[in-house]
């Protein structure tokens, strides 16, 4: 990641694990682990997928949602994510806080590659009961979603999910699911 020293321009950084440290100079930055959310999308009888437009896994099989930015807590960054992707925001009663809509199901390390760099993620999988959810109300991001599709969550096929992580999110999901049953 880091070739010469961002202090003090000297070729020794050398990375330990996720530290990378200067011994010319002292600096030290630990290039932790970035936080992704993902949602489940649920009618009762179908959940939504999107189809990635973009590498990594482009035409594969992916859950709504992304990293979480800096300042922003994982539904905000969800949130977010879901307005960006869908255009979408489900509409909660008054006075419901987004931690009693969203039910946290599941959570797994991950590793996204994006060019050059390999980024260590927690990602973080929550659900939303949405009955009257209906793709033709959303519209999607064309540069990062390439469809949506509404599926019987038995039905998914867990190789045609993008990820490792998704496709552990989406058999945690059909658990959780056949638990609530």
């Amino acid at each position: 990641m880091f070739q010469y020293c961002p202090r003090c321009a000297s070729r020794e950084i050398g990375l330990e694990g996720h530290r990378f440290n200067c011994p010319a100079c002292g600096f030290v930055y630990f290039h932790n682990t970035a936080t992704g959310t993902g949602c489940v999308i649920d009618t009762g009888q179908e959940v939504a997928l999107l189809v990635r437009a973009n590498e990594p896994s482009k035409g594969m099989l992916d859950l709504p949602g992304g990293f979480v930015d800096p300042g922003e807590g994982v539904l905000e960054g969800l949130m977010r994510e879901l307005r960006e992707e869908l255009a979408w925001e489900p509409s909660l009663p008054p006075g419901l806080p987004l931690e009693e809509a969203f039910t946290l199901f599941a959570s797994f390390p991950n590793t996204y590659p994006y060019r050059d760099v390999v980024y260590n993620t927690c990602d973080m999988f929550f659900t939303i009961l949405v009955p009257d959810f209906k793709k033709e109300d959303l519209r999607l991001d064309a540069g990062e979603v390439g469809g949506i599709l509404m599926v019987r969550a038995q039905d998914i096929n867990l190789n045609d999910m993008a990820f490792d992580s998704t496709r552990r999110a989406m058999e945690a999901f059909l658990s959780y699911k056949a638990r609530r049953s």
